[in-house]
């Protein structure tokens, strides 16, 4: 079963970004992921595929802000989803396609102050969810359709010294609602490894308190 099917069978998935020891060093290196099941099971795996010099020196000096692309992979290390972040100071944004390039849709954005507030957008460029995180949700988002709850990210402690010293995040994904069609999912899946990437990493922004205001 790919990547993407398994997701229709899940309440909630827990992403778990692998471990880099270089990071000890405060040396920023590629945003690596595990995707796994309620129950611990690896069902996939995401991968930053910049590599090079020059993907190093973005890497440390403009952090979220800078282009990059995030591969997802089956199991079996098939590629079904490239997401593309364009480069952007302010009103970030994630575009969503198939590995074979189909457009499924985008994480856009909006203005918000205090809070962080994104539209999730289908191939049309409609909003199908909101996201609207509050000041004092440091590590919530929970996806809306209309004033309804479907899915949620929640932010995960991963303990000791592993949190302290590297970006080594878990966070979860619950799928509140079970009626979630698989292309929901998918945009969410994507959606909740760039919110980790923007809002739970503690270093080359100046740590969780500079991104509340972002």
């Amino acid at each position: 079963m790919s990547l993407l099917e398994s997701l229709q069978n899940q309440s909630q998935i827990i992403i778990r970004q692998r471990r880099e020891l270089i990071e000890l060093l405060g040396f920023e290196s590629r945003n690596k992921y595990e995707i796994c099941d309620e129950n611990g099971n690896v069902i996939g795996f995401c991968a930053e595929q910049q590599k090079g010099l020059l993907g190093i020196l973005l890497r440390q000096f403009l952090g979220h802000w800078r282009r990059f692309d995030l591969h997802f992979f089956n199991n079996d290390r098939r590629e079904v989803l490239i997401v593309k972040h364009p480069f952007r100071f302010f009103f970030q944004r994630l575009e969503i396609h198939t590995a074979d390039g189909k457009y499924l849709g985008a994480l856009q954005q909006r203005f918000a102050f205090i809070r962080k507030k994104f539209d999730l957008e289908n191939s049309l460029g409609q909003v199908i969810m909101s996201v609207n995180s509050g000041f004092f949700q440091f590590w919530t988002f929970p996806f809306k359709k209309g004033s309804v709850e479907v899915a949620v990210i929640r932010k995960k402690w991963s303990g000791g010294l592993k949190e302290i010293f590297t970006d080594a995040d878990n966070f979860q994904i619950s799928f509140n609602y079970r009626e979630l069609n698989e292309l929901e999912r998918t945009l969410i899946l994507a959606s909740g490894v760039f919110i980790d990437l923007q809002y739970f990493e503690a270093k080359g922004r100046g740590g969780y308190g500079e991104a509340l205001f972002d």
